[in-house]
């Protein structure tokens, strides 16, 4: 069997063509792969979990009978340490949860507007 002369560069070309435009769509064209996808949909729910707890930690801090006493320790604290001490009040601990969540405490804190 004979192939016509153009087959060999065609096949090339065609290789050539599928490489750079699987170069072109990963790093300019927006496309991940699965793994990708799956991490980003992942921190999203994460973000917006977190996002629909503030109200609930809010709640909880407007609840609470020692909040003059644990508004005052936040407010004179700091970075990390305000974030800990945020953690240590409870308000920050997702229902059903025994551990306070990070991102939880932070997203209370900004709720709290304590420096405005």
């Amino acid at each position: 069997m004979t192939f016509p002369e153009w087959t060999k560069p065609g096949i090339y070309g065609a290789v050539g063509g599928a490489i750079a435009i699987s170069i072109l769509g990963f790093t300019w064209g927006g496309w991940t792969t699965n793994d990708t996808a799956q991490t980003m949909a992942r921190d999203l729910a994460t973000d917006e979990v977190t996002l629909a707890m503030v109200p609930v930690c809010l709640d909880l801090s407007a609840a609470d009978p020692e909040r003059a006493e644990k508004l005052a320790n936040l407010q004179d604290l700091t970075g990390f340490g305000r974030r800990n001490a945020m953690m240590e009040t409870g308000w920050a601990t997702r229902p059903g949860s025994d551990a306070p969540d990070r991102d939880l405490a932070d997203a209370c804190l900004a709720g709290l507007e304590l420096d405005g």
